[in-house]
């Protein structure tokens, strides 16, 4: 058991391996009890899981703030809050693409639990290649945040237009590559069934294009997503469970904010000065003598930003409140 002391990307062994067995037991409860069979999920439900994740996400929280100190507790809290907001525009294109490819809702938290485990490695890779540049090329954080507010000042005068996902190039490769049912079976993503030759062979189901569209779409928002917290910390165990952390709650978090979006319309705005401040922070801090503005500074902006965002859609979009189903 002496592999358990062994240092990896600066932390023990033990801490990366008890944060993925506590991933893998979330995933089994998830799938294994909460949604043991196909459903659809109200929103009543998806607010409760949603509870439950984020519970979990700030014990786990207090337990960063137990090994690795307060600093440490604040940048998990500050990067988590900031993923859990940037993926709210991934919430829009996953449904988005569930409406393209009529997948039923009773099938959605199906497509959408496996797109946990590809987003997990997808993030692994990303995060871990990251953090090797940063270590070994300081600059490159200087390049992340100099994006960061390139990508805020774009995204707050952008336009919001109609995405057409069927004309997605990706999955229009996809059609002509791999043999495609015209139809759900279940929830199944493959199945045996006869082509226009009359010959039996596996067919993709429309549920797995909708899988690889929206783990396609979750590389995409990770271009934003990973540098932003980089921008916040360095520390490759804090960077990748508050990713993991927010991913989690945020599919969780699906069914609800499906029905709700319309009423988050300047989340966007208040998304775009976030950004920039991330990435402002990192210029500022050597202009201003310190080695980083300190992470309390940070996380209480990024509440100010985010929660300044939040009431004014809210108060803004009033009207079109509905109750919940």
């Amino acid at each position: 058991m002496e592999w358990l002391l062994l240092d990896w990307m600066g932390k023990p062994a033990w801490m990366w391996a008890g944060f993925l067995a506590l991933v893998v037991g979330l995933l089994a409860l998830d799938l294994g009890v909460f949604n043991r069979r196909d459903h659809e999920i109200g929103v009543r439900e998806s607010l409760a899981l949603s509870a439950f994740y984020v519970a979990i996400a700030l014990i786990f929280g207090a337990g960063v703030w137990a090994w690795l100190g307060a600093n440490s507790a604040i940048e998990y809290l500050t990067a988590y809050a900031v993923e859990k907001s940037l993926a709210m525009d991934n919430v829009f294109v996953i449904a988005l693409i569930f409406a393209a490819f009529s997948i039923p809702r009773r099938y959605q938290h199906r497509v959408l639990f496996w797109g946990v485990l590809g987003v997990i490695v997808l993030r692994a890779v990303m995060i871990g290649g990251g953090a090797a540049l940063v270590e070994r090329y300081d600059w490159v954080l200087y390049v992340f945040a100099g994006f960061l507010i390139l990508t805020g000042i774009r995204m707050f005068f952008a336009r919001d237009e109609e995405t057409d996902i069927a004309d997605n190039r990706l999955l229009l490769w996809l059609r002509r590559q791999m043999r495609v049912t015209p139809e759900l079976h279940g929830h199944a993503f493959v199945v045996r069934a006869a082509g226009k030759s009359g010959r039996v062979g596996l067919h993709a189901t429309p549920l797995l294009l909708a899988l690889v569209a929206i783990e396609f779409a979750d590389v995409i928002f990770a271009v934003d997503s990973v540098p932003a917290v980089f921008a916040i910390t360095t520390d490759p165990y804090v960077v990748y469970t508050s990713n993991i952390f927010a991913i989690l709650g945020l599919r969780a978090l699906y069914f609800a904010l499906a029905a709700v979006i319309h009423r988050f319309a300047y989340l966007k705005q208040a998304l775009a000065v976030l950004l920039v401040f991330i990435g402002g922070k990192v210029f500022a801090a050597p202009l201003l003598g310190l080695e980083k503005i300190p992470p309390v500074v940070s996380l209480t902006a990024t509440a100010a930003i985010l929660g300044a965002g939040i009431l004014w859609s809210l108060w803004r979009t009033r009207a079109e409140a509905g109750p919940p189903r």
